[in-house]
Formats: C-alpha cells, sequence, structure tokens
C-alpha cells in the first residue's frame, strides 16, 4: 500500500487518545506512556474553548475526565488550566492537566510520535473547530511530518480542507456508507477509518482496490488485530497498547500477552 503521501509510514498500531487505557485520556502523561512502550504513533481529540483555542478533550462537557463542570465550548482557557485531568483516572496521575494542542504537538515532537489529531467539534461549532485545528495544525508541525487529521463531521474537514490544502485527512464513520469513495473523493481525504466490530470484506477489498488506507476503532484484543491484518485493515486505534504492538518488520500483531478483552 502506497502510504508515500503521509510524509510517514502508516504505522499498524495507534495509542487510542494519548496512551490508551494505560492513563487519562487525551494527556500528556499518555504520550509519555506510549513512547515509553515503543508506539510510535498516537491519536487525541480537539475540541475548542470559549476563547476559541484547541484543548485536548473528547467530550462536549468536562465531569467525566476532569474536575471541571460544565461545557468545553463554555469554559474560558484559563479555566481549563486549571482542571486536573488525572485524578478520576487514578490518584498516581493526581495534578495532570488538559494539554492545549499547542503542548501535545511539542509532546509528540520531543517523543518521536507520529499524530492522527481527531476534530471534535461541539455542536454549533463544526466549521470554526475545522479551521482553528487546520491552521493550528500548519503552524505547529511546520517544518517536521505533518498529521493525519480526522473527524466524523464532514463540514469540519470541508472548512479544515478550506483554510491549509495541504493537510491529509481521514473520513471517520461507525459503519462505512456506501458512497465512500465519493465522500473522500470531494474532500480529498487519504484514509479511511470505522468500527473494527462494522468493517465487512467488501469494504476492505474495495479500499484496497483504490490503495485506500483502512484504519479500525477500538481494537484491544491481539487477536483480533491479528485478524483484522490478515483481512487487509492497514491500522488500528488501541486501548491496549500494553497488548498490542506496532511491528512494521514482520508485518504482524506483536504480542506481550495472549489475553485481553475489547473495549470500545
Amino acid at each position: 500500500m502506497n502510504t508515500a503521501r503521509f510524509g510517514w509510514r502508516l504505522p499498524r498500531v495507534f495509542a487510542h487518545r494519548c496512551g490508551g487505557a494505560l492513563a487519562p485520556e487525551n494527556t500528556l502523561a499518555g504520550l509519555r506512556i506510549a513512547a515509553r512502550l515503543g508506539i510510535t504513533a498516537v491519536e487525541f481529540d480537539v475540541m475548542l474553548s470559549a476563547d476559541g483555542s484547541p484543548w485536548l478533550v473528547h467530550d462536549e462537557t468536562l465531569e467525566r475526565t476532569t474536575t471541571g463542570v460544565g461545557r468545553v465550548c463554555a469554559s474560558s482557557d484559563a479555566q481549563l488550566h486549571e482542571l486536573d485531568a488525572g485524578i478520576r483516572r487514578h490518584p498516581a496521575f493526581a495534578g495532570e492537566r488538559v494539554p492545549t494542542l499547542a503542548a501535545a504537538a511539542a509532546a509528540c515532537r520531543q517523543l518521536g510520535l507520529h499524530a492522527n489529531v481527531e476534530i471534535k467539534p461541539a455542536a454549533g461549532c463544526e466549521e470554526l473547530t475545522g479551521s482553528v485545528v487546520a491552521r493550528q495544525v500548519q503552524q505547529l508541525w511546520a517544518g517536521t511530518e505533518q498529521p493525519l487529521v480526522s473527524s466524523f463531521c464532514e463540514a469540519a474537514l470541508q472548512a479544515a480542507r478550506a483554510v491549509v490544502p495541504t493537510l491529509t485527512l481521514g473520513c471517520l464513520f461507525e459503519r462505512v456508507p456506501t458512497d465512500w469513495r465519493e465522500r473522500l473523493r470531494r474532500l480529498g481525504a487519504a484514509t479511511l477509518h470505522c468500527d473494527a466490530g462494522l468493517v465487512d470484506d467488501g469494504v476492505i477489498a474495495e479500499a484496497r482496490a483504490c490503495d485506500i488506507p483502512l484504519l479500525c476503532y477500538t481494537v484491544n484484543d491481539p487477536v483480533l488485530a491479528s485478524a483484522l491484518f490478515v483481512r487487509g485493515v492497514a491500522a488500528v486505534f488501541s486501548d491496549r497498547i500494553d497488548l498490542i504492538g506496532d511491528d512494521e518488520v514482520a508485518g504482524g500483531c506483536p504480542t506481550k500477552h495472549r489475553s485481553g478483552g475489547s473495549r470500545r
């Protein structure tokens, strides 16, 4: 499969939400853990604050992963800076902050990590989030290998493409729609992403015939990961990077253990 369009080899495994299940999601601690385990690529979510700044948060609200309350898009940069994004995961991570996209980009560059930046717009902020994230990505990764920028939101991807035409884009779906090729063509997207439990062999074969890498989320069982690679899936996003690692030499799925469930 031709991955020259990325400027870097597409890895087989991305650490989901920075460090998967081993760290508070979307934190710099997760990036450090992923790098220590030899993972070469990470995925994280980006949403805008009330000040229009991009921060690493998955949910539209703060309660699940931080000590904050309310909507991310209604919270100022100053408020987000004060939140603890680690204590809810484990006391050992107390004091871990919600990182800005700038902080995450700097950490990725320092640790030698490739990135998949997922645009996660709050309702009503689709185009703005896409354009802000695109400009930030262009600036923060200037002079180095650019990240893959993906989203479930086509409007956000269209806005990103409009302001930075050179971005490498990925289209996210749960189940791949029948018109996926037209959607990717319209956006100039390079990758197709979908739920591992909803992918079928017809889509895999079609993507391979079109030389489009197919990436599946969220794969936490090494046996399932291996089976997906055999079927023709190019890469997986995993919470269990302690069980599933990137094996670029053998082209298989190395397994540090042979057990482990899948958590979506």
